[in-house]
């Protein structure tokens, strides 16, 4: 799986991997931070959410196309330094009143910067497969740059859920996710008689013997504080991320060149026709045009599915179910699965019984965790976005091997009928979710009686982030190879940023979702999702001759 890539690929993977896991630090908490500090509601959150998600994927676009005129690698570097601002501000503590003009600069200043590091180190990535050695590895060595940025998001959950824990409990209080509504209900006057009395009861839990004003004041205060520390992760991957680009720049500087640069060089170029080069640029819209709604779906796990995780899903595990919701005890999973793929794979009896040694001592830890954890386990709503990751991360290798057996007996389908297939999964992931929320309260009406609430199993969660993410490594990865390889040389960066602007159209749909999430029955907010879903795969497949000539 591995064998056969240039060393560059690891070097711009692992430089990815600490910018993603800062990212997704942020993102996994920025819903919640939205409503705790300023008590934003679920459709003002979504319209925020939405906007910031369509801001970071429409930035690669210009970055993209100031990459194709002053090179990647200048663009990439600049991009860091951006982000890095824009998180350390993000970091800062304030009051809810100066809190917000800070933090509106903070979005601005990552989304800028993501614009300009994420699609050109992605260009350059393509470019390391340009050289015919590497060509046929193209499909291959995206799936595992991808499976690098789910790395760093695997952990991201767990490093927000930690900071969050530990800054309350500097203060003697612990994490309740029904309190920052129900407090900002009582300080501006609209909670409701049951409300208040479900609130006295969280007081007390927390064992705060102060009036209930000063609690509500103190436990947002303390809770937004927590969250913004949790930011401050952001700035310490990215200084690592940047230790890694400058630091193994070597293996990958034949790949920061651009056609403008390339022709300076003489360097040879791919020459197109105009009408190859306006058939290429056609196929790829219609491409961006299908993906978007599967970014419109894909990207409610931090909007509507955090809040489906905050108040309709049992905050707590045991059993076995205690397993995923630690992230050691998916590390040790990832080792084990890897394990036995190098036994498979490996060529010698030497490399075969290391893999085994690895693979049953990873099996071996991973039974000594599980005994030694506490019968109950609290889990934190932005918890479950680390199994997203964690899917992707072990079940890349799987998908390697299927479609690597596939391509031996020239059967492998083309990226754009996997980009299609993709779409028909990810119907079947919220087909899941819609099924689990029958009979569940409106979010409307939990609000105004918060003891309607119900609590379903967290498998229903898991098991639609794990159908999402079959459809996700049918789609993501392989839509940004085929874009990789079927764009016209002189438009890469602007290109891949296309990739990235039907990115950001789905993501500011994803606020549609986000303002139907209040008088209609949540399964039906879920059937909104799977009929666009499915539109989308049946519009994919009627075009497939047209994307399959260019493919």
């Amino acid at each position: 799986m591995l064998q056969g890539q240039p060393k560059g690929l690891y070097a711009l993977a692992l430089a990815n991997t600490g910018e993603r896991f800062g990212y997704y630090t942020m993102l996994a908490i920025f819903t919640l931070f939205l409503q705790a500090k300023f008590g934003y509601t679920a459709a003002e959150t979504s319209t925020i959410f939405a906007s910031f998600l369509a801001f970071v994927y429409f930035m690669p676009l210009i970055g993209g196309m100031m990459a194709d005129k002053f090179g990647y690698g200048k663009m990439v570097t600049s991009g860091i330094i951006i982000m890095f601002v824009g998180y350390l501000l993000l970091a800062i503590p304030t009051d809810a009143a100066s809190g917000k003009i800070m933090m509106f600069g903070s979005l601005a200043l990552i989304a800028c910067g993501t614009g300009l590091f994420k699609g050109n180190l992605q260009v350059m990535v393509g470019n390391l497969y340009d050289a015919p050695e590497y060509r046929s590895k193209r499909d291959q060595a995206f799936s595992l740059f991808y499976m690098a940025i789910n790395i760093g998001a695997m952990y991201a959950p767990t490093a927000a859920t930690k900071m969050t824990d530990w800054m309350l409990g500097k203060y003697n209080l612990f994490y309740e996710s029904q309190i920052p509504a129900l407090a900002h209900q009582f300080l501006n006057g609209t909670i409701s008689a049951e409300n208040k009395e479900t609130l006295a009861a969280l007081q007390s839990a927390q064992g705060f013997t102060g009036d209930m004003a000063t609690f509500c004041s103190t436990y947002i205060e303390k809770l937004s504080e927590a969250y913004n520390y949790g930011f401050g992760v952001a700035c310490i991957s990215l200084i690592i991320s940047m230790a890694i680009y400058m630091g193994f720049r070597s293996t990958f500087k034949h790949a920061d060149v651009n056609t403008k640069q390339a022709q300076a060089s003489h360097a040879p170029q791919e020459e197109l026709s105009p009408a190859e080069t306006k058939q290429r640029i056609t196929a790829l819209l219609l491409v961006f045009a299908v993906v978007l709604f599967f970014w419109m779906a894909f990207h409610q796990n931090g909007l509507t599915m955090t809040f489906f995780a905050r108040d309709y899903t049992a905050n707590q595990v045991t059993g076995l179910d205690r397993i995923g919701f630690d992230v050691i005890n998916l590390t040790l999973l990832v080792i084990a699965v890897y394990g036995g793929f190098a036994i498979a794979q490996s060529a010698t009896s030497k490399g075969k019984t290391i893999a085994s040694i690895v693979t049953v001592a990873a099996l071996a830890a991973l039974g000594i965790k599980y005994m030694a954890m506490p019968e109950t386990v609290t889990i934190l709503p932005q918890t479950f976005q680390q199994f997203n990751p964690f899917f992707v991360v072990v079940l890349t290798p799987v998908s390697l091997a299927i479609f690597g057996y596939l391509a031996n007996k020239k059967k492998e389908p083309s990226a754009p009928r996997k980009i299609g297939l993709g779409m028909m999964i990810a119907a079947c992931g919220f087909l899941i979710l819609a099924i689990g929320s029958m009979g569940l309260p409106t979010p409307d009406a939990l609000a105004a009686d918060s003891k309607l609430q119900v609590l379903v199993s967290p498998n229903w969660l898991i098991s639609t982030y794990l159908v999402l993410t079959f459809a996700e490594l049918l789609l993501s990865p392989m839509g940004i190879s085929f874009v990789s390889k079927v764009a016209p040389p002189k438009y890469k960066g602007m290109m891949m940023g296309g990739w990235f602007v039907a990115t950001a159209i789905g993501n500011y749909l994803v606020a549609i979702i986000g303002y139907l999430w209040g008088g209609m029955q949540l399964w039906m907010v879920w059937s909104v999702l799977i009929v666009l879903c499915l539109l989308s795969a049946l519009f994919m497949f009627s075009i497939m001759k047209k994307l399959d000539k260019v493919a």
